[in-house]
């Protein structure tokens, strides 16, 4: 695999297929519907996006949505990706409909990686979090379907003020369930997602810590989404960049390395981030990601506002764009949830020793397996 140069192409691009969806949780990005859109992408449409993704040789082509599962054409769609060369990750939801699809059949069409949510440690409490009753039961009738064929399985998880206190039946339950991947999503108010469910600066540190902790020792890998200061933790806690086992390139963020394109092909620097750059169905992919202002812009470090501009930290870290423009307006200002405060000028942070400086700033080489 080609090192990655974020400048020339994303390492992960995820498409929303469908907003259609037929759950509501309450920290939904899309807002999802239960009606498919008249204008999202159709069959020969998204072949010929595909092509496009294929041309940007990223690392990863996540399907999710919405609920993928509600395209009758969702098969065909894996198999014409995979055929292009692509690793195809898949992120349905936890529905009747899912638990009917043939798992062995989605691993046949090449699904590399399937990823289920829990938001919740108990079934009240993660029905409540997801909006309708049943789908922690669902969730679990899909994970044994994933078992059973084979399918290398990843959990997303949403931590808010709701479930911050089941931290520790979370990780029970992680160890039962021993997936490849826990990834750790960290609020964005976006969409349904709202500012009052956030966690404090204070508790996402805590947070922060005690899945480095866990991490050391867990059966399973743990990275985070838009709680980018996690790369800050842990090598402040290890002193050492190569103790960061996130599977891909250091630095990644919101249109740095990362890209996004909406249901009606609009194209965005993540899901989390809602600025249209330009829309696949009249502009080249490839092109927007390398030459729009905005994606050039997100991936200058040097262009960082407030103390982001000023850390020691801000190319490994770079703090949730997405979240700075949902809090501030401004997607350049400081990250609103991290309590670090950067060293002054000129002085060394001890925490970091100077190899693990210098090497922070160049990606790693990226597992061809991971799903951020």
């Amino acid at each position: 695999m080609k090192p990655f140069d974020f400048s020339v192409r994303p390492f992960i691009i995820i498409w929303e297929t469908t907003q259609a969806c037929s759950l509501v949780c309450r920290h939904c990005r899309a807002s999802a519907e239960l009606r498919r859109h008249p204008l999202e992408l159709g069959t020969e449409e998204a072949f010929r996006f595909i092509d496009q993704v294929a041309a940007c040789e990223p690392a990863l082509f996540v399907l999710t949505g919405g609920d993928p599962v509600r395209r009758t054409d969702l098969l065909e769609i894996i198999r014409y990706a995979t055929g292009k060369g692509l690793r195809v990750g898949l992120t349905p939801s936890a529905t009747p409909e899912l638990v009917q699809v043939d798992f062995a059949g989605l691993k046949a069409a090449g699904v590399a990686r399937l990823a289920l949510s829990l938001d919740g440690a108990s079934r009240a409490s993660h029905d409540t979090f997801r909006g309708v009753p049943g789908t922690w039961d669902l969730t679990h009738a899909a994970i044994a379907k994933a078992r059973e064929a084979g399918l290398p399985l990843q959990i997303n998880t949403t931590f808010t003020r709701t479930n911050l206190g089941e931290f520790d039946a979370f990780v029970s339950l992680l160890r039962e369930i021993r997936p490849e991947l826990w990834s750790v999503f960290q609020l964005v108010p976006t969409g349904r997602g709202k500012t009052g469910d956030l966690l404090s600066a204070e508790e996402m540190e805590e947070l922060f810590l005690r899945l480095q902790r866990l991490a050391a020792e867990a059966p399973f890998d743990i990275k985070t989404t838009e709680g980018h200061h996690y790369r800050r933790v842990v090598v402040q806690q290890t002193r050492n960049t190569a103790s960061l086992q996130l599977r891909s390139p250091l630095g990644i963020n919101d249109g740095k390395g990362f890209l996004f394109v909406s249901h009606i092909g609009e194209i965005y620097p993540s899901g989390f981030l809602p600025l249209r750059t330009g829309n696949v169905r009249t502009d080249n992919l490839l092109a927007v990601y390398r030459d729009n202002p905005i994606f050039r812009q997100l991936r200058d470090s040097e262009a960082l506002g407030g103390k982001c501009g000023l850390c020691e930290f801000r190319k490994l870290c770079g703090g949730s764009r997405a979240r700075a423009y949902a809090m501030t307006g401004d997607y350049m200002a400081e990250e609103p949830l991290c309590l670090y405060q950067p060293r002054r000028a000129g002085e060394p942070d001890a925490s970091i020793p100077v190899n693990a400086r210098a090497r922070s700033v160049e990606p790693v080489a990226p597992s061809p397996v991971s799903i951020l």
